[in-house]
């Protein structure tokens, strides 16, 4: 087990004799313990050590116990202090433990198992006021945290929606340019089905049959036709131009595979009739 002294107690006192006192009584305790017989002194000490508890006499030439105490608190108000004081004090030093300068004041002469148990609880309370500052710090790093990880969702959020309303409107203008091509054109997927046609291929019949969403090549195309086509959809050939008849007139079929992010993703078929 870990005996390092895990607190530093200050003891101020202009009579040295009850400096001795509290360093017989305490000498067993684990933590450091530091005297000093004025305020001016003590604060000499905290300048250069860091001092959990303070324990203070009242009446000290200079400079009195509360007045030590309240430039304690100004200057180190995480540090716990305590005032040792008379019985005729007691009213004098009510105002001062109501602003905070004083934590708690015992009375002398003191009940030395009353002033161990005070001490102790004061330590107890300065480890529980440091868990918290560390608690409130570690929240606030979280909230921080939080807070950027917001900022920057909020900018990934635009940044997609962003690019899905380009995309949008990408798709709305391949949406108007196909459904406006001057030829008749049939978007076709992998498994040989039509899944999107242009005005000009719904008013095309091919065999007496109109030209149907969700209806296969092979309703429309002769099984050469389709022979021919095939290079492209086994990925053969990125594209086949071939003369196909329809309703008595000659047309150019044209079938050519997706490119880009939507390889292999389906097929465009083209069929323009041949002039002359």
């Amino acid at each position: 087990m870990d005996s390092t002294p895990k607190h530093t107690i200050l003891c101020v006192d202009d009579e040295k004799q009850i400096l001795s006192a509290l360093k017989r009584l305490l000498r067993k305790e684990n933590f450091d313990l530091l005297t000093a017989t004025s305020g001016e002194e003590g604060l000499n000490i905290m300048a250069s050590r860091d001092i959990h508890l303070v324990i203070s006499d009242h009446r000290m030439p200079q400079m009195s116990g509360i007045s030590f105490l309240a430039k304690v608190r100004e200057i180190y108000p995480e540090t716990i202090r305590i005032l040792l004081t008379g019985y005729t004090e007691v009213d004098s030093i009510k105002a001062s433990i109501n602003e905070g300068h004083v934590y708690k004041f015992l009375l002398k002469p003191w009940n030395d198992d009353d002033l161990k148990q005070e001490i102790k609880k004061a330590l107890e309370r300065y480890d529980l006021l440091q868990s918290n500052h560390a608690l409130h710090l570690m929240v606030a790093a979280k909230n921080k945290e939080l807070e950027q990880i917001n900022k920057d969702l909020e900018t990934i959020i635009k940044q997609r929606t962003r690019e899905l309303e380009l995309k949008n409107q990408a798709l709305e203008l391949t949406r108007v340019l196909f459904r406006g091509l001057p030829v008749a054109a049939m978007g076709v997927g992998c498994d040989q089905r039509i899944i999107l046609i242009n005005h000009e291929a719904e008013n095309l019949t091919i065999n007496d049959r109109m030209i149907i969403v969700g209806n296969s090549l092979t309703e429309y195309f002769s099984k050469d036709v389709m022979k021919k086509m095939l290079p492209v959809f086994d990925a053969q050939s990125n594209q086949t131009e071939l003369d196909v008849t329809i309703n008595a007139n000659t047309y150019v079929l044209t079938l050519s595979a997706l490119t880009g992010r939507f390889v292999g993703k389906g097929f465009i078929l083209c069929l323009r009739q041949r002039e002359g």
